[in-house]
């Protein structure tokens, strides 16, 4: 299970500079430039804990820790810290062009270790809640699964001929050389990852039985936003400018 993430540090004056790198080598992470500590945010739960920049100031790191514990509890451990949001704040609806055909895909064939990983996907995707059984539906996909880069197995779902019959949410996205450029002529830069973020939003229940998916143990279809969806990154950046509208532009 993946933790809770945050992160400080300090940018260095040539950060603002971009300088031309060697091309990443395949089957590699982008590591954190300086050394991360370990911050226990509760001192009863030793395994839940985030990481920050050890070149912080002593104050700044004191005032940071602090914080980060006095407001532990956004942090998600597991799947069941994740409510969700509600659907009267924003749901995931598909757009679909009435004049295109649904499409079902046949069934694919797998060998039986991904047979064996895609059981265990679909056993934990139903016990938390994400997925649900489903019959007769109009539109269905096929899993492919991915191996992962260290070990094991990524199931994701085929939404191409979903995704065609979509129309494009035009819905603006950031521009990382914007992003970069707001960085400049500040030394700390602070930043978190969102906890499986586009499952906390849910799918529409219009719309839920499209989004289908056959594997060898039946017919499933998501309650909650996946990741393959078209329009997921402009429903997920919708709700984000919402949600910290107050606070976008002020560096």
């Amino acid at each position: 299970m993946e933790q809770a993430r945050c992160a400080s540090t300090n940018l260095a004056p040539e950060a603002a500079t971009l300088q031309q790198s060697n091309p990443p080598i395949a089957n590699t992470r982008a590591e954190p430039v300086q050394d991360l500590e370990l911050v226990t945010l509760h001192d009863d739960l030793p395994n839940r804990h985030v990481r920050i920049g050890t070149s912080l100031p002593l104050e700044l790191r004191s005032d940071l820790v602090a914080f980060l514990r006095l407001n532990s509890e956004v942090f998600a451990w597991s799947y069941n810290d994740m409510p969700g949001i509600s659907p009267d704040v924003i749901s995931h609806r598909l757009s679909i062009n009435p004049a295109v055909r649904p499409v079902r895909q046949k069934r694919r064939a797998y060998d039986p270790e991904r047979y064996e990983a895609m059981k265990a996907e679909v056993d934990k995707l139903s016990t938390i809640g994400f997925i649900k059984e489903v019959d007769y539906p109009t539109w269905l996909a096929n899993v492919v699964m991915v191996r992962k880069l260290r070990k094991g197995w990524r199931m994701c779902v085929d939404y191409t001929n979903l995704n065609r019959a979509c129309l494009e949410d035009s819905f603006p996205l950031p521009r990382i050389d914007q992003l970069v450029d707001a960085t400049a002529g500040h030394t700390l830069l602070s930043f978190m990852d969102a906890y499986l973020g586009y499952n906390q939003i849910f799918m529409h229940p219009e719309d839920q039985a499209h989004t289908s998916f056959i594997t060898d143990r039946g017919l499933y279809c998501y309650k909650v936003m996946p990741f393959e969806l078209k329009n997921a990154g402009a429903t997920y950046q919708r709700l984000v400018n919402s949600l910290f509208a107050p606070l976008i532009g002020n560096t």
